[in-house]
């Protein structure tokens, strides 16, 4: 889910295709591949890139507030560049947010070619049952197009309302329609949503289902999973989980016009329909910066962004998911992370690996290379810093506590240390929820501790373990701060323990809450020590 939820009003007098609004650039070309179930690997200087440019860009993503996870890079349709941050690796999936979105406008395309509906039909056709008593005039022109588009015409974005009720389909189409559809772009994460429930209704499957055999199985993609609402259908606009090579070959395919393996599985006609421009975003009251360098300016298609360089294009999650194509460079750049700031995270691409693009090859380079490999082999986070170890048994004795009554549930607890790892169980009302840390390193492990998260909708049980990386450290001879990475999300949370004689107070920090500036909206639990 983008962070960047602004009304815009498109421009009219604009021909074209789908919306009559569509566009194509001329010139943007792209080269034609052949990728098989394994993206083939090479050197920059081999496919035209130096070593220095990609070591330009780490580095000055180190040097930045930009909280990176991984990163890889593709040139002529092979991988120079590949990276994770540990505790980040590549066997793992990473929560997309937004950058769902493109899946399932991908899911939207697949059904399009099989003849199950186009763009323009409209959206009441598929839920008869599922109406208000009276349709608006507005809610009657709704097409799948303007789902697509977000051009819905809400006069506010209604995912939270949505989310909040148990029918999403019914809620969604009771929403007041202020605007014409296909006139106001305002962001909508529950218009995708309805995507997912129209192909769910006309095929039958999840379209988690609907895209294996389409999408998955060809890509050679064996890890996905998708969150869904409260009816069993996927949530469209985030709640996709995959692995940074996933979005790699999808932008890949994208690239190529929708051929894998020599095999045409999404047509092209639809690839140049959803990344094309459809609607027009006009300049904020305060801009923050010259309209032209604004990637949320653009334009934007079929759940696509366009970007501020020519010819390229996006599909884009909060805090910074990326899968960024670059047809005249023959180029795919996929990013996963945690950053507060997504432009200044692409204005880094921009500044170091786009001007880097202009070449088909460069002579060898092996030093710069052996370089490169050994940066992007040895990515880590930053453990969080602390001072000397304390002696746990002098603070909490047996190491047990009871809590006053908290609106969280949880009665009391304990926290230990044994084999150089911090134990704490907060004692809940459905399962009891575990934090785990070590001075040494990042120590794996499951917790029923929610991840943080930004959108309600398709969150997992309560009691659903999560993968985490714990860390402990002392702040100061009475505060120990265990930190918990999701390492499956772009979030992390921290838990801080203060202790004073026999009390202790357990208080919370998400990374979200971090970013936001802003207090944790969980209380702090207060609790006595056992003797």
């Amino acid at each position: 889910m983008s962070l960047n939820r602004r009304v815009f009003i498109k421009q009219t007098g604009m021909a074209g295709l789908g919306l009559g609004l569509v566009s194509f650039t001329p010139g943007c070309q792209t080269a034609s591949h052949s990728s098989g179930s394994n993206l083939p690997r090479s050197t920059p200087e081999a496919q035209g890139v130096s070593s220095e440019s990609i070591q330009a860009f780490i580095d000055a993503i180190g040097k930045s507030t930009h909280e990176l996870h991984s990163l890889m890079m593709l040139r002529h349709g092979n991988v120079i560049a590949e990276g994770w941050w540990a505790p980040y690796g590549s066997e793992y999936v990473h929560t997309m947010y937004s950058m769902s979105k493109s899946f399932t406008s991908t899911a939207v395309g697949f059904a399009v070619a099989e003849g199950r509906l186009t763009v323009d039909d409209k959206v009441i056709s598929f839920f008869p049952d599922k109406l208000p008593s009276k349709i608006s005039d507005n809610l009657a022109k709704l097409k799948v197009k303007h789902l697509l588009t977000m051009s819905v015409g809400n006069l506010k974005e209604p995912t939270g309302v949505t989310v909040s009720s148990e029918n999403w389909v019914k809620t969604f189409l009771s929403q007041n329609l202020a605007h014409e559809p296909g006139t106001v772009f305002l962001y909508n994460s529950v218009a995708t949503y309805m995507c997912s429930a129209i192909v769910q209704k006309l095929t039958g499957q999840k379209i988690i289902d609907y895209l294996r055999p389409r999408l998955f199985a060809p890509l050679s993609v064996t890890k996905a999973t998708w969150e869904e609402c409260p009816r069993g259908i996927k949530t469209g606009g985030w709640g996709l989980s995959v692995q940074t090579e996933t979005l790699a070959r999808f932008g890949q395919l994208y690239l190529q016009k929708g051929k894998w393996n020599g095999k045409q599985i999404l047509p092209a006609s639809w690839v140049d329909e959803a990344t094309s421009f459809h609607i027009q975003q006009p300049a904020p009251a305060k801009p923050s910066r010259p309209n032209d360098q604004n990637d949320w300016l653009q334009g934007y298609g079929y759940q696509f962004w366009r970007c501020q360089k020519p010819c390229v294009y996006r599909g884009d999650g909060a805090f910074g998911q990326y899968t960024i194509v670059m047809p005249e460079q023959d180029t795919v750049i996929v990013m996963t992370g945690e950053s507060s700031n997504m432009q200044g995270e692409l204005d880094l691409v921009w500044e170091h690996l786009y001007p880097a693009l202009k070449q088909s090859s460069l002579p060898a380079n092996p030093a710069a290379h052996g370089k490169l490999q050994q940066t992007l082999s040895g990515l880590r986070l930053p453990l969080p810093a602390g001072t000397t170890p304390v002696d746990l048994t002098q603070l909490t004795g047996k190491g047990y506590f009871d809590l006053k009554a908290n609106s969280l549930g949880f009665k009391g607890g304990s926290l230990t240390f044994a084999n150089n790892v911090y134990t704490l169980e907060l004692f809940g009302p459905v399962a009891n929820q575990f934090a785990r840390g070590s001075h040494s390193g990042w120590l794996r492990h499951q917790t029923a501790l929610p991840s943080p998260r930004i959108i309600g909708g398709g969150a997992p049980k309560p009691s659903t373990l999560q993968k985490v990386a714990g860390h402990a450290e002392w702040k100061d001879g009475k505060t120990l701060e265990l930190t918990q990475r999701y390492y499956e999300t772009p979030h992390h949370e921290t838990i801080i323990c203060k202790f004073d004689g026999k009390k202790i107070s357990i208080s919370f920090l998400s990374s979200i809450s971090e970013i936001r500036n802003a207090k944790d909206p969980r209380p702090v639990l207060e609790g006595v020590l056992s003797a």
